[in-house]
């Protein structure tokens, strides 16, 4: 289908899985595929954009993470680092806004520092709006908005009476940007992980057997070919 003729998703969430496999299938340690896992992001976020997609939102790190061997974690750490300070002298030339969601009071402040540098440098930009996921689940998202909105009604700014969905959704990491129109996951599993369990209420899903240092833009075309066929009713009902 034309580009011209698709209806393209406004918000595209990613789950980046299968760097591990990848590497193991090229007999390369786990660490070898996350590095190459992480030069594919700028990639994809060309031809994200190149699509039409105004936001993309990937799931890098997620709370449970944590648990992998503590080798991997601060390889993964390493990287992310790496990529803020890339991704910081590259932002202006990519006219990209760079976002990160999840807690960062667990992350090491070298990696905190880079995050602020990175979202100061980039917050007036109007090209793609890119949110990374680090440190970030579903239920901790959720859980962090409760305390939040718990704590302004102890203090008069936040009545029971005002609290609604769209309240609740203002209050979540992604409070201002809209929910994902399409979740695609690669790697081939069969779950969203704990990823924006809120927002995702109605967003399409499409899992892929690619795994992600693969994935490029025959697959993303591909898949929005999928998605501009399918009914999305929101639980209502098309006459």
């Amino acid at each position: 289908m034309a580009l011209a003729e698709r209806e393209t998703p406004v918000h595209l969430a990613m789950i980046l899985d299968g760097n591990g496999r990848w590497a193991k299938k090229k007999h390369m340690p786990r660490t070898y595929g996350h590095s190459k896992g992480a030069r594919n992001v700028e990639k994809v976020c060309r031809i994200v954009w190149e699509h039409g997609i105004k936001y993309f939102t990937v799931y890098a790190f997620s709370t449970e993470n944590w648990k992998r061997p503590e080798k991997e974690v601060n390889t993964l750490m390493d990287l992310f680092a790496d990529y803020l300070e890339e991704c910081r002298q590259k932002c202006s030339k990519n006219n990209m806004r760079v976002r990160i969601i999840g807690d960062r009071e667990r992350l090491r402040d070298d990696l905190k520092q880079k995050i602020t540098a990175l979202e100061e440098a980039s917050e007036n930009n109007t090209g793609l709006n890119f949110q990374i996921a680090v440190n970030y689940g579903g239920r901790d998202d959720i859980l962090r908005a409760f305390k939040a909105m718990a704590r302004d009604i102890s203090e008069e700014k936040l009545s029971e009476e005002q609290i609604t969905e769209e309240t609740v959704s203002s209050y979540l990491d992604t409070g201002d940007i809209p929910d994902p129109d399409l979740l695609i996951r690669t790697g081939g599993d069969y779950r969203i992980s704990n990823f924006l369990l809120w927002q995702m209420a109605y967003t399409e899903i499409f899992i892929t057997d690619v795994l992600w240092p693969d994935f490029g833009d025959e697959e993303l075309t591909g898949i929005l070919d999928d998605y501009c066929k399918r009914d999305r009713r929101f639980g209502g009902i098309k006459e």
